[in-house]
């Protein structure tokens, strides 16, 4: 068969980056790793191609050509995800839908024309699939019925598919599965309690495969909760080092954690040791009393503070995530964060107003209690609580207007950056070649480079500050420099995002507003 497996478009959202993507000279952030993990379990005797839509359309003659189409993405492409399947349907081909918005929101895929829905993990899934279409069905719903696979009948993903150099990282995946019960998270229900790792040899055959393919940028191990077997990932870790000193450290990683990987500095040493340099936590918010309303008891059991010191003091730095919208949060959870972002010089940072994604255990007390006001959930900074909260929605989203407004102030972005390089600048790294991104320089980078330069050193109220910060990153940290001056760009970027978001968060209350 020839089978078009399709990853939608990601709408402009935190995780998009599309200036810094521009200014890099490439055309999307992240490959859809699941897509081709999901290609390297398809029959050898199927011709399959990929289109991401974040790269390029898809052809008129690749949906001519095509037998079967598979779709695959989250909650944030469900617009784009039902216009795919209907444009396939027009088109008279059978289709298949998977991954995590198809998982949750089934009935949604099914009205839309989807002929096979694919829920659970493909390396029990796609089998089940492939042996329907050899049986001639072309319906069906394909269930994992609550099993997850070992991880060592994860293929290597076929990254020779796309054109790598498309993207600002490449992705892989060490395990799947978390431990803690927050209850606003889908991935227990996605990925099960049981953490499954990669033997480390497996990993490692990844990371070589990139390496020939001629990657040398940096690598995002998409794990929701990297460091939740500890002892596991430390062994990984002593590994991981020898391979990257035998080839010269080629890669520089970023993850995701929980924050109670700083009570380990062994493990934190290990990951600088290995080039680790951004990881992103779920710190949802400061209020002790929220995170164990939303059971996310693992961040009340030292100092988030102090947490978030530890690791950035270390060499890794921090990129946060925070809600607001918790029941029973008190007024003024807007300068709470914004006084914890600060304090702790987190540079970049997610807020987002709580939602109650389908089948979680929130969705399930807010169903309940008779609170859940519509059925769509969507994990963007502009959307609105899809539930009555104990606050008035107005109060919460002027607040999560108030925090974009803070945090995202030059003056302050600027401040955060600045503070991060100088504690850089104590950090010991270990002697290494460490990996630089190729920039292509063109007109498009010339231009961003002299906005920047033009707006925080000349016109903003950053503009005395920018030049003495620049000068004192050169002493203190001079081989950050480079690091600060790119990170300085994203304060344009972030400026303008964070007016795009609260203006849409405007427009939102306004309609509320009116119905009202």
């Amino acid at each position: 068969m020839n089978a078009l497996l399709i990853y939608p478009i990601l709408p402009e959202s935190f995780f998009s980056f599309d200036k810094a993507i521009k200014f890099m000279g490439k055309k999307a952030f992240y490959p859809p790793l699941h897509l081709i993990t999901v290609a390297a379990l398809l029959p050898p005797e199927w011709t399959i191609k990929i289109v991401d839509m974040n790269v390029r359309k898809v052809l008129r003659n690749e949906w001519d050509w095509a037998d079967i189409i598979l779709i695959s993405g989250m909650n944030i492409q469900k617009k784009n995800i039902l216009s795919l399947i209907k444009a396939a349907k027009k088109r008279k081909k059978l289709v298949a839908v998977g991954g995590p918005y198809a998982n949750l929101n089934q009935q949604e895929c099914l009205d839309a024309g989807t002929d096979f829905l694919v829920l659970g993990e493909g390396e029990i899934t796609v089998p089940i699939l492939i042996q329907a279409i050899e049986q001639g069905k072309n319906f069906g719903i394909i269930k994992s019925d609550g099993q997850y696979p070992d991880l060592t009948e994860s293929p290597i993903p076929q990254f020779d598919l796309l054109n790598i150099f498309d993207y600002m990282n490449m992705s892989v995946q060490f395990s799947r599965g978390c431990p803690f019960q927050c209850e606003f998270c889908d991935i227990n229900l996605l990925n099960g309690r049981k953490l499954r790792t990669k033997p480390t040899k497996q990993f490692i055959a990844e990371l070589q495969f990139l390496f020939d393919l001629g990657w040398r940028e940096p690598v995002f191990i998409v794990d929701d909760n990297f460091v939740a077997k500890r002892d596991s990932v430390k062994l990984f870790l002593v590994e991981l080092k020898e391979w990257m000193i035998s080839h010269k450290y080629p890669f520089s990683f970023s993850t995701q954690a929980s924050i109670d990987m700083a009570q380990d500095q062994e493990l934190i040493d290990l990951m600088v040791s290995c080039n680790f340099g951004t990881v992103f936590l779920g710190i949802e918010t400061p209020d002790k009393e929220s995170l164990v309303m939303a059971g996310k008891h693992q961040n009340t059991r030292q100092s988030l503070q102090e947490a978030v010191n530890r690791i950035q003091s270390s060499g890794i730095r921090v990129i946060g995530s925070f809600i607001i919208g918790f029941d029973n949060e008190k007024p003024g959870a807007d300068k709470r964060i914004v006084d914890f972002v600060q304090k702790t010089s987190i540079s970049s940072v997610q807020i987002s107003m709580l939602q109650a994604l389908p089948q979680t255990a929130l969705w399930n007390r807010l169903q309940k209690e008779g609170r859940i006001k519509n059925n769509i959930a969507n994990i963007h900074q502009s959307t609105l609580p899809n539930f009555i909260p104990t606050r008035s929605i107005q109060e919460i989203a002027s607040e999560s207007m108030n925090v974009f407004s803070e945090i995202y102030d030059p003056l302050n972005h600027l401040e955060r950056l600045y503070q991060l390089y100088l504690i850089f600048g104590k950090v010991n790294f270990p002697e290494k070649e460490r990996p630089k991104n190729k920039i292509k320089i063109g007109f498009y980078q010339i231009k961003t480079i002299f906005k920047l330069v033009l707006n925080i050193g000349f016109i903003r109220n950053t503009r005395k500050k920018f030049w003495f910060y620049l000068i004192s990153i050169a002493y203190h940290n001079p081989k950050g420099l480079l690091s600060f001056i790119r990170k300085s760009a994203f304060i344009e970027y972030s400026l303008e995002y964070s007016q795009v978001v609260k203006n849409e968060i405007q427009n939102e209350l306004n309609q509320i507003n009116k119905s009202t």
